[in-house]
C-alpha cells in the first residue's frame, strides 16, 4: 500500500498540513478533557470521538501514540471568559457531597461514556489537582516578565507575548467581548492564572502559593499538564471549537512565556505543532430545549432504546470540522445503518466459521483499503471512509476470510466494533418499556405460527397486544430485525 502522508487541518495556521512528528516514530497528543461537575452532554462527547479517530489514525500509520486527556476538577469558572464561580465549588455548595466526591462521581460517569462509545483509553488521565505544585512552579517561572498581581489573584498580561489571539482570530482593540472587565486589569483579555480565596471565605479546594491561598486558573492547568506529560513542543492539541476562542489562546500565551518563545509564525512556539478543533453539535427542532426536562446525555439515548454506538456512527457520518445536527430521526437512521452493517458482518463471520480457514484472496480488496486510507488520511474524512468500509461488507467474489481481515483493519480506525456486535446487542430495551424482550420474542414466535396456520385473527390480536405495549412488528423487515420498541 502506498505510503500516503497524513494531512491535518491546523487551526493555528488555518491550513491543511502534512503531519511530521516532533519525535521520530512517536505521536504525542493532548486533548482538553471534561470539567467534572456534571454529566457530559453528547455534544461534549463528540470531541472525544473525534480525538479517538485521530489517535486510531496515528496508530494506523504506525506511530507510537502517547495520548493525554485531562480531568479538570478545579479552576474552571462558570463563565469561560474568566469570571463567575468555580464550577466544582458551585456544584458542591448545592449538594450534601464534598467537592471531591462530586469530582469522583462525574469522572467515573465520563469514563463510562468513553467506554460505551468505544473510545480508547488514553495513555494517561491527568487530574488537575495532582499538578498543583508544578502549576505554582510554572507560574513562578513567568511571573516577573508576564504577570501582575491584583486583589483577586495573579493575572497574565497578554501584551507581553507576540501574536496573542492568533488562534481565535478574534482580537480587537477592545479585547475579546466575552471576557468581563475586572478592575485593575491592564488589558481586557488578561486572565487569572492564580485566583486568591476572597477574604473571609474558605474553599474546599485551595492551596498556599506566593500570591496567597487560592486555586489555579483553568488555562494554567492544561499548559502545565501538557508540558509535564508530553514536553514542549508536542505534536497535536485537540478540543472543541469553543476552546479556540479563549481557552486555547490563553494556553498558547502561557506556553510562549514559559518557553521564552517568539512569534507564532513558528507553530511550535505555541507549545504544539498542530491545534485541531471539532465543530459543534447543533439541534434545530427545539424539541430538546431545557424546558423539556431532558438533558441530552448518552444515558438518555440508551434509556430511549438507542445503542451508544449509533451515536458514534452519527458522529462519523459528518466531518469533524462540520457542524453536526442532532435529531432523533437522524439517530434512528444511524442505528439502522449500523444494524445493516452488523447483519452483513454476521454473514461473513458465519462463512469464516464454516470454512474453518483464515486464508483467502486479499488482493482484490487492496484497492478498497487504499481508497479507505486515502479518505481517512485527508484530514480524517470519516464520512467518505465509512462509505468505503460499508461497501466492503456485501462485496461478492471475495473469500470471507479476506473480507473479514479487511473489515477488521478498517475498524481499527472507525471503531464501530462491527465484527464483535450482534443483533441482540443492538436491541436496547427503553427504560419505560412495559414488556421484556423474552415476552416479545415469545409473542413474535406465536404470531409466526398463527400466520403460518393462516389464523389471521390470532395473528392480528397478538400484533395489537404488542402495539399496545410499544412494540412495532415489522413484517417483511429486510434487516430481519422483525420488531422494535418505540
Amino acid at each position: 500500500m502506498p505510503d500516503t502522508p497524513l494531512k491535518l487541518f491546523n487551526s493555528l495556521t488555518r491550513q491543511v498540513e502534512t503531519f511530521t512528528p516532533v519525535h521520530e516514530g512517536e505521536a504525542r497528543v493532548y486533548t482538553c478533557g471534561p470539567t467534572v461537575y456534571n454529566y457530559a452532554h453528547i455534544g461534549n462527547m463528540r470531541a472525544y470521538v473525534f480525538a479517538d479517530v485521530l489517535g486510531r489514525t496515528l496508530r494506523w500509520k504506525g506511530y507510537d501514540l502517547r495520548h493525554v486527556i485531562n480531568i479538570t476538577d478545579v479552576g474552571h469558572l462558570t463563565d469561560d471568559g474568566d469570571s463567575g464561580e468555580d464550577k466544582l465549588e458551585k456544584a458542591a455548595a448545592g449538594s450534601d457531597r464534598t467537592i471531591w466526591d462530586i469530582a469522583r462521581h462525574y469522572t467515573e460517569a465520563f469514563k463510562a461514556d468513553v467506554r460505551a462509545l468505544n473510545i480508547r483509553e488514553p495513555a494517561e488521565w491527568s487530574v488537575a489537582t495532582d499538578y498543583i505544585e508544578p502549576m505554582i512552579e510554572f507560574a513562578k517561572s513567568i511571573v516577573d516578565e508576564h504577570c501582575y498581581e491584583l486583589d483577586g489573584g495573579l493575572y497574565f498580561d497578554v501584551s507581553s507575548v507576540k501574536d496573542y489571539g492568533r488562534l481565535a482570530r478574534a482580537v480587537t482593540e477592545e479585547g475579546e467581548g466575552r471576557i468581563d472587565t475586572v478592575a485593575g486589569k491592564r488589558n481586557a483579555a488578561d486572565f487569572a492564572i492564580w485566583r486568591k480565596t476572597p477574604p473571609g471565605e474558605t474553599r474546599q479546594m485551595e492551596w498556599d502559593s506566593p500570591w496567597g491561598k487560592g486555586a489555579p486558573g483553568w488555562h494554567l492547568e492544561c499548559s502545565v499538564m501538557g508540558e509535564k506529560l508530553l514536553g514542549f513542543p508536542f505534536d497535536i492539541h485537540t478540543g472543541g471549537i469553543d476552546h479556540r476562542e479563549i481557552h486555547h489562546p490563553n494556553e498558547i500565551a502561557q506556553n510562549q512565556a514559559f518557553c521564552g518563545c517568539g512569534s507564532l509564525d513558528e507553530a511550535t512556539h505555541s507549545g504544539a505543532k498542530i491545534w485541531m478543533h471539532n465543530n459543534f453539535l447543533v439541534e434545530r427542532s427545539g424539541k430538546m430545549s431545557k424546558s423539556s426536562g431532558e438533558f441530552l446525555r448518552l444515558q438518555l439515548l440508551i434509556d430511549k432504546g438507542y445503542h451508544p454506538l449509533a451515536y458514534r456512527m452519527m458522529c462519523l457520518q459528518a466531518h469533524y470540522r462540520s457542524e453536526l445536527e442532532f435529531s432523533w430521526e437522524g439517530l434512528q437512521a444511524a442505528l439502522t445503518r449500523l444494524k445493516r452493517m452488523v447483519m452483513l458482518a454476521e454473514k461473513i463471520k458465519a462463512e469464516v466459521h464454516s470454512s474453518g480457514s483464515a486464508a483467502g484472496e486479499g488482493g482484490k480488496l487492496r484497492p478498497t483499503l487504499e481508497i479507505f486510507e486515502s479518505f481517512i488520511l485527508e484530514d480524517l474524512n470519516t464520512s467518505a471512509a465509512l462509505l468505503a468500509y460499508e461497501r466492503t461488507l456485501p462485496l461478492e467474489g471475495i473469500a470471507a476470510p479476506a473480507k473479514y481481515a479487511a473489515i477488521a483493519r478498517m475498524d481499527e480506525v472507525i471503531g464501530l466494533n462491527i465484527l464483535s456486535l450482534t443483533r441482540a446487542d443492538l436491541r436496547i430495551r427503553p427504560k419505560d418499556a412495559q414488556i421484556t424482550e423474552t415476552e416479545i420474542e415469545d409473542a413474535v414466535a406465536r404470531r409466526k405460527d398463527a400466520r403460518a396456520a393462516k389464523d389471521f385473527a390470532a395473528s392480528d390480536a397478538i400484533r395489537d397486544q404488542l402495539t399496545a405495549k410499544g412494540v412495532e412488528v415489522m413484517d417483511g423487515d429486510p434487516l430481519g430485525w422483525e420488531w422494535k420498541l418505540g
